[in-house]
């Protein structure tokens, strides 16, 4: 940003910051995200069908329609929907684990690593690639072992992994391939759902998420036999109400679940175009002469997301952090802290990752953000100098 741009942001921070009593700051809290909520009448119609039904959970009328309209709506070739986003993890890798070493990124929300060590299999991580933020894959072989049963990649933000590398690595040497795409829900890669890689990709609908049913996740799986045993996995192992097909646990959603994520469904255009629209200020306003923005791989249709940026230095994020709480404005360091370093992990240094934890900043991204608290959040970030 040229100076003279620079010294009126300060300026304008100043003025912001020293004049609430003029009201120039809109002093309602501005939180990282915001759940869309449909007209409350449309939820409520749902609703009279459940209870019209009698019918709450065990895979009802909703949650059925629900994943016919998800299945078409994402163009897969299949979809189970479950009660949260966590669960198709552990269903993962309870199925493919098999116990063993997991190789794994450590740039990720905590459920990815936790899911790994819950299922008492062991967490290998590989650092990221600076720019994408995902795993490195140019790293993944040098961490392959003997003990080895999968790769388990996270999409981050949205942005898909190098699925090619990853692939040609698993079948190279036999493992598995589980791609966490909590974030990725409408994301096609090449021209291909993300929810169409890997053996088995998951998604998060918990409330924060683009599309949401409150708490809810869905798990994809293209091989007819893994989809059967994935299937049962989420409903107790039942085969049949008395007989059991193997090994499960409740996964299962609720039709008061499904009746959120149907009456959410149709406004999925505006939620997205409202969402591209905030993107498009940020990238407009925001100077990035030393604050460094998320790359998104080339082929990938992002679906907004998030909104990461990096700063130069913990500490300058942190304190344009306290600027902007101090203004009612609540970013989030997202991931923080970088996941080899947790107690339970016992990983080894990964430099990228927890360089990278240290000073990215989640910005606020909702539909509905108005323009002039965008133009307090973007001022406040580029005169942090």
């Amino acid at each position: 940003m040229p100076e003279e741009k620079k010294l009126l942001a300060k300026t304008l921070i100043n003025r912001i910051e020293s004049a609430d009593h003029l009201n120039l700051v809109h002093n309602t809290m501005i939180p990282v995200t915001k759940s869309f909520l449909p007209p409350i009448q449309e939820y409520d119609a749902f609703l009279a069908r459940i209870w019209s039904n009698e019918w709450l959970t065990n895979r009802g009328e909703l949650v059925k329609e629900l994943e016919d309209k998800l299945k078409s709506y994402l163009n897969v070739s299949n979809i189970l929907i479950t009660n949260n986003g966590t669960i198709p993890l552990q269903i993962a890798l309870k199925l493919l684990g098999g116990g063993g070493e997991i190789i794994t990124t450590p740039f990720s929300y905590v459920a990815t690593t936790a899911a790994i060590v819950w299922e008492h299999c062991t967490p290998v991580f590989v650092d990221i690639h600076p720019d994408y933020l995902t795993i490195d894959e140019t790293k993944i072989e040098a961490a392959i072992t003997s003990k080895t049963t999968c790769i388990l990649a996270t999409h981050v933000f949205g942005n898909p992994c190098h699925i090619e590398a990853i692939e040609a690595i698993a079948n190279k040497h036999g493992l598995k391939v589980i791609y966490d795409a909590a974030h990725c829900f409408g994301v096609t890669y090449k021209r291909k759902s993300i929810f169409e890689y890997g053996d088995i990709s998951t998604c998060s609908f918990h409330a924060t998420k683009l599309f949401h049913t409150g708490e809810g996740g869905a798990i994809f799986c293209r091989d007819q036999a893994l989809r059967h045993a994935i299937y049962y996995s989420h409903n107790f192992g039942h085969n049949g109400p008395l007989d059991f097909f193997g090994l499960g646990i409740n996964g299962k959603i609720s039709e008061l679940q499904a009746a959120m994520g149907l009456a959410v469904l149709p406004h999925m255009e505006e939620i997205l175009e409202g969402r591209k629209q905030v993107v498009g200020y940020y990238d407009q306003h925001l100077d990035f002469t030393d604050v460094k923005k998320l790359s998104i791989r080339d082929g990938a249709t992002w679906n907004y997301s998030y909104y990461p940026v990096l700063f130069p230095s913990e500490e300058i994020l942190l304190n344009v952090l306290e600027r902007l709480n101090k203004a009612d404005i609540f970013p989030r360091r997202y991931f923080y802290p970088s996941l080899n370093t947790i107690e339970y992990t016992h990983g080894m240094e990964m430099p990228v990752s927890e360089e990278t934890s240290k000073r990215i900043l989640c910005l606020p991204l909702f539909k509905g953000l108005e323009e002039k608290n965008l133009f307090t959040i973007s001022n406040i970030i580029s005169s942090w100098n």
